[in-house]
C-alpha cells in the first residue's frame, strides 16, 4: 500500500513522496461527515498544519468547506439577508451591479477561494477598462464588503477579503448651482410652464426630486402655510416606487412664501378645472406634480425635461438636483446659519450639510475672517 499512517491524522505516500494531513470538520446539516485532505512535502509542515487546524477548531474559527460560488452567495444575501430590510431602489441598484459586473467577472469564483487579489484586480478592471468612476467602483466595494461580512457572520468565511484591499477613494463631485441673478432668470423663463411648480419647489425650498414627485395635496397646509415633507416617489428601473423620506430628518415641515403659496393655489385650481373637464378620465392620484390628465410625472422624466429646458434656453448648465444646491448657496449668501440650512434640506446633522456643501463653509470662513479683520481696524 502506497499510503501509510505514521501519526494520528497524518499518513505518508511513498510513491508520491508527500505527507497527507486528514482534517475532520465534523458533519454538515444532513449529518454527513466532512473530511478534507491536504498534502505537504515534509513531516514538519504536516504537523504544523495539523496543529494550526486543531487550534482553530478549539477557537471555533473553522468554517466548513463549501462549493458555494460568490454569485450564489450574493443572490442568497440579496433575497434572505437584506431583502426584507432594504428599500426597493437600493435592492435594484445592488442587483444591477451583480448582473452587469460582479456576476460576469467574479460570479463563478468559490466564495471560500475569493482573495484580496481577486477584488483588487476587479476594481482595476472597472476603473481602467470599463471607465467607471472611483465613486461608482466604491459602491461595488461597499456591496462586496457588506455581503462578505455577512458570510463571516454565517460561518462561511473566517474573514472578509475586503478587509485587505485598497478600494478607490471617493471623490466629492463638483456641485453645480446658480447664484441669485441666474435663479431669477430661470424663474422668469419657467413661468406658466408645467415645470414651474417643480422648479420653484426645488429652488425655493431645496426639495429633492423624489420629494417633489411624492408631494401630496393633503400635505400642503394652506391655512398654516406649511408643506409637510413625509414621503418620496422614485424610480427603480421602469418601476415607480412610493416610499418614506430618505431619513427621519428628511420628514419635515417647511414654510410657504407668498410666491409658493399663490403658485400652489393656482396649480390646485388648474387641476380642479381639469378634473371637472375630464370627469372619469382624470387620474386622481392626490399628487401635486401631475400632467393635464392627472397622471403623475415620472421622476426621471422630470429631470430630463428640466435638462432640456436649460439647454433650450441657453442657460448655464444645471441639473434639477442642482437647484437644491442653489437653495443652500443662496440661503448661505443671505446669512442663514448652516444648521438652519441643513434642517430645511432634511439633513440629519450639520456635519452632513458641511460635508456636501463645502463651498458654504468657505463662504462662512471668509466672512468670519472679514469680521475679525474689521474688528482690528
Amino acid at each position: 500500500m502506497a499510503r501509510k499512517k505514521i501519526e494520528p491524522n497524518i499518513s505518508y505516500d511513498d510513491q508520491r513522496s508527500c505527507y497527507y494531513v486528514y482534517m475532520d470538520y465534523g458533519t454538515d446539516e444532513r449529518g454527513t461527515r466532512i473530511r478534507r485532505y491536504k498534502t505537504f512535502s515534509s513531516l514538519q509542515q504536516a504537523r504544523k498544519a495539523l496543529r494550526d487546524f486543531h487550534a482553530e477548531r478549539a477557537l471555533n474559527e473553522n468554517v466548513t468547506p463549501q462549493k458555494l460560488t460568490l454569485e450564489e452567495w450574493l443572490q442568497y444575501w440579496m433575497k434572505e439577508v437584506i431583502g426584507p430590510n432594504r428599500a426597493v431602489t437600493t435592492l435594484y441598484g445592488y442587483q444591477k451591479i451583480i448582473e452587469n459586473h460582479l456576476g460576469p467577472v467574479l460570479g463563478d469564483v468559490p466564495i471560500q477561494k475569493l482573495t484580496p487579489r481577486h477584488l483588487q484586480e476587479y476594481y482595476t478592471l472597472l476603473l481602467r477598462d470599463k471607465g467607471l468612476s472611483p465613486n461608482t467602483v466604491r459602491r461595488h466595494h461597499d456591496l462586496l464588503s457588506a455581503a462578505l461580512h455577512a458570510a463571516v457572520r454565517h460561518d462561511i468565511l473566517l474573514r472578509s477579503p475586503t478587509e485587505r484591499v485598497e478600494p478607490p477613494r471617493t471623490v466629492q463631485p463638483e456641485i453645480g448651482y446658480y447664484g441669485p441673478s441666474e435663479l431669477k432668470e430661470l424663474y422668469f423663463l419657467v413661468q406658466d410652464t408645467w415645470l414651474e411648480v417643480i422648479v420653484k419647489l426645488a429652488g425655493s425650498l431645496g426639495l429633492r426630486r423624489e420629494e417633489i414627485c411624492g408631494l401630496r395635496w393633503d400635505c400642503v397646509d394652506f391655512q398654516q402655510r406649511k408643506i409637510h415633507i413625509c414621503q418620496a416617489r422614485t424610480a427603480a428601473g421602469a418601476v415607480i416606487v412610493e416610499k418614506e423620506t430618505k431619513t427621519r430628518a428628511s420628514t419635515r415641515a417647511l414654510y410657504m412664501t407668498d410666491e409658493l403659496y399663490f403658485l400652489l393655489k393656482r396649480e390646485r385650481a388648474r387641476q380642479a378645472e381639469n378634473r371637472l373637464r375630464l370627469g372619469e378620465k382624470w387620474k386622481d392620484s392626490g399628487l401635486v406634480a401631475v400632467d393635464r390628465n392627472g397622471k403623475p410625472y415620472s421622476p426621471n422624466a422630470v429631470s430630463l425635461a428640466f435638462t432640456r429646458f436649460i439647454r433650450k434656453n441657453h442657460l448655464p448648465k444645471l441639473t434639477l438636483h442642482g437647484l437644491r444646491h442653489t437653495f443652500a448657496t443662496v440661503a448661505s449668501a443671505q446669512g442663514a446659519p448652516l444648521f438652519d440650512i441643513g434642517r430645511a434640506l432634511g439633513h440629519s446633522t450639520p456635519s452632513t450639510t458641511g460635508r456636501i456643501y463645502t463651498h458654504l463653509l468657505d463662504h462662512t470662513h471668509a466672512s468670519t475672517l472679514g469680521l475679525v479683520a474689521d474688528a482690528l481696524k
